[in-house]
């Protein structure tokens, strides 16, 4: 029995990065071998254990082929007779195909550090190399087998902005849009990808690369379909509507967002790319579209509630939000009851963020303040500062109920808006 530690945890040392999760293949046992050693059997698919002290995953090397069935369409196969470069074959990128051999007591001793003279690095495919060169390259051809792959090695590159994909991967990639592979991704799969791609610290390049290689028209024909569409010059000096796009999600990541903001900054300007054309370069209407789009697009991927009704909510609203400084009490307060903003202050102030990010997300604004954020938190604490249930009171006393109870709070909040400086 051999244990090497895989994936990752070895990448990300050899980087010089903080090693998160760690994960194990062994080479040469049996499930009954693994058992006997204490180790706690999870896998259903394939067998992976627990490690009986550190809880970590070790799963038997194994072999995988594309087929109708099995664990995310393959079949598995375990044997003790899978070599470790078998097993190290079926992953995607070469930088995640390094392993390290453990000599550690597997059991008795997991936590004993091991020296320089035990880390025997085991680099079958070039993976070192490809750190070296700062390249994204598939391992082998299987690559193609699995079109996940495809987003995540956009995923990687907005991990590691100063990587850029290999020509060989790209165009493996392109062949495989291009033959309807990521035609058949699974919603869940795909969001989940999308997802962490999103909070990863420059996510425009995971939208560069699905662009390059065709996947963003599959996936997120919303999406793709901004780049080229004009803005007006004034407004927006970068013009082009994906480049505002990317520049706002890079604010996001840059303010340190939410995955509830940043899929709000990806989707808040959907409905310009539905414009009339004899109405460019102006985008009249551009929010309400946004929001149908919106709809549709969730739906098709399951996108959770929360970053749903973040999104809804700050492409029906972004342009009020960025003209409250023009607004009276009565219109910002209704923009407040819009947002839900009393009810759910937490997700206001992420929508405030939101668009915060929008505003800055244009060239030569990168840095520039964005006052309405601060105003509009002082407009809701001084609406909030109305003690409703007082209101009411006085309300049921003088007789009256219903929708006449609401109208006084709404009015008091008016009043305590109206005071502020």
């Amino acid at each position: 029995m051999q244990i090497y530690r895989v994936g990752g945890s070895v990448r990300d040392e050899l980087l010089g990065l903080p090693v998160k999760d760690r994960d194990w293949v062994v080479v040469g046992a049996t499930p009954e071998q693994m058992n006997a050693q204490g180790f706690l059997p999870v896998g259903k698919d394939f067998p992976v254990f627990l490690h009986p002290k550190t809880r970590e995953e070790y799963a038997l090397a194994r072999t995988e082929r594309k087929t109708a069935r099995g664990y995310k369409g393959f079949a598995i196969h375990t044997s003790p007779h899978v070599t470790l470069e078998e097993d190290l074959a079926r992953r995607d990128l070469t930088i995640n195909a390094i392993a390290v051999e453990d000599h550690r007591a597997t059991a008795s001793d997991p936590d004993r550090q091991e020296s320089a003279a035990e880390r025997v690095l085991v680099d079958p495919y070039g993976g070192q190399r490809d750190l070296q060169a700062r390249v994204l390259r598939h391992v082998t051809d299987a690559f193609h087998e699995d079109p996940v792959r495809i987003l995540r090695v956009a995923r990687f590159a907005a991990r590691f902005a100063d990587f850029t994909v290999a020509p060989e991967t790209m165009q493996l990639m392109r062949g495989m849009v291009a033959h309807g592979e990521a035609d058949h991704l699974v919603a869940e799969r795909v969001w989940q990808e999308l997802a962490r791609g999103l909070m990863e610290a420059t996510p425009s390049r995971m939208f560069d690369v699905l662009r390059e290689c065709g996947a963003l028209n599959v996936l997120l024909p919303e999406v793709d379909r901004l780049w080229g569409v004009p803005q007006r010059a004034d407004y927006h000096p970068e013009i082009d509507t994906g480049v505002h796009l990317m520049m706002v999600l890079q604010q996001s990541a840059r303010l340190g967002t939410s995955l509830a903001v940043r899929f709000a900054c990806l989707t808040h300007d959907l409905g310009k790319g539905t414009t009339p054309a004899e109405m460019l370069p102006r985008h009249i209407g551009h929010e309400e579209r946004s929001a149908r789009l919106l709809k549709g697009l969730c739906e098709r991927l399951r996108v959770p509630v929360d970053c749903r009704e973040l999104a809804d909510v700050v492409a029906r609203e972004h342009g009020n939000i960025h003209r409250s400084g023009e607004f009276g009490a009565a219109a910002l307060v209704r923009l407040l009851e819009r947002c839900d903003a009393f009810r759910k202050p937490r997700r206001f102030e992420e929508i405030l963020q939101a668009c915060e990010c929008d505003a800055r997300g244009r060239l030569g604004f990168e840095d520039k303040a964005y006052p309405q954020h601060e105003r509009l938190a002082r407009v809701l604490a001084a609406a909030q500062s109305v003690a409703t249930a007082d209101v009411a009171e006085r309300a049921l006393a003088a007789g009256l109920t219903g929708p006449k109870v609401g109208e006084l709070i709404h009015a008091a909040r008016i009043e305590a808006v109206a005071r502020l400086p």
